[in-house]
């Protein structure tokens, strides 16, 4: 959900610039930066950003800069003429020399200097041609993400592939062979039990069992590799899979800890460790992706 795209134009003697960015976000969230008087233009921005986004912390900046036309000046009448009025009744009140026209004139808002505005209609244009530079923003931005994820799409395939890895090691692991399982936890009794003592063979046999059952990783293993295939098949699906791959991370990151818990080698152990890094890094990315 990673990108960055920047469009610019022109319109009269208006240049604006689009600048679009995106990080990651659990949904989507538009965050609109517009000169003053724009206001106007939130609402379709979000409404145009939603129908072309679907997750992300979206950031879009609107910049425009306005060349200066000729000013003209006006003169300000009805203040000159209290002024002036002002002066004939403070006659004979206060000592005053007759004021010069310069004076009168550096008197603010007596002399004003406008520019010509904007009409309605111009306004309404200059609208649309940057709602339509949106677009292409936005276009820019989609494409950059895009490509984003592509080089996600092939350090994503890697994180699979050594889990895929570490599944084979782990079931080839002497900790995941139940006849290693049985041997080993027979061994570990006999030498818990004292030679003098007897047990019915049975009843040895059916705890040997039930450890067993307890030690057996394969169905951890089993999990492990359905999961992998299927974070595979959501790589190949084009429709959105970011919070489909972060699930699958989850349940990835559930059955490393379950492995780990009930090995019994240091072997199978290192191997759990290794999956459980791999699967952070795995899901860090599965963030990115939308």
């Amino acid at each position: 959900m990673t990108g960055f795209s920047r469009t610019s134009g022109q319109f009269e003697r208006h240049r604006w610039t689009w600048e679009a960015k995106s990080v990651n976000g659990r949904s989507l969230d538009v965050r609109l930066k517009a000169p003053y008087g724009f206001d106007r233009i939130e609402l379709p921005t979000k409404n145009l950003t939603a129908k072309r986004l679907g997750r992300g912390s979206v950031s879009l900046t609107l910049t425009i800069e306005s060349e200066r036309t000729a000013s003209t000046l006006q003169v300000n009448r009805s203040l000159l003429d209290d002024l002036i009025a002002l002066h004939g009744e403070l006659a004979g009140r206060v000592a005053l020399d007759l004021p010069k026209i310069e004076t009168l004139l550096n008197v603010k808002g007596v002399v004003e200097a406008s520019e010509a505005s904007e009409t309605e209609e111009n306004a309404e244009e200059l609208e649309l041609v940057i709602m339509q530079g949106l677009t292409e923003a936005l276009d820019g931005l989609i494409a950059s993400r895009r490509a984003e994820g592509e080089r996600l799409h092939v350090l994503i395939e890697d994180y699979i592939s050594n889990l895929e890895n570490l599944c084979r090691d782990a079931r080839n692991s002497d900790g995941a062979r139940v006849n290693d399982i049985r041997d080993r936890l027979q061994r570990q009794l006999g030498e818990l039990m004292e030679p003098s003592n007897s047990i019915n063979e049975i009843r040895l046999a059916q705890e040997i069992a039930v450890l067993a059952t307890k030690a057996d990783v394969r169905e951890e293993i089993d999990r492990l590799e359905t999961h992998c295939a299927a974070s595979r098949d959501l790589l190949a699906d084009s429709r959105p899979t970011g919070r489909r791959l972060d699930f699958l991370c989850q349940e990835l990151n559930r059955e490393a800890n379950t492995l780990c818990s009930k090995s019994a080698s240091d072997e199978l152990t290192q191997i759990g460790l290794e999956m459980k890094a791999v699967i952070d890094q795995f899901r860090e990315q599965a963030q990115n992706v939308e």
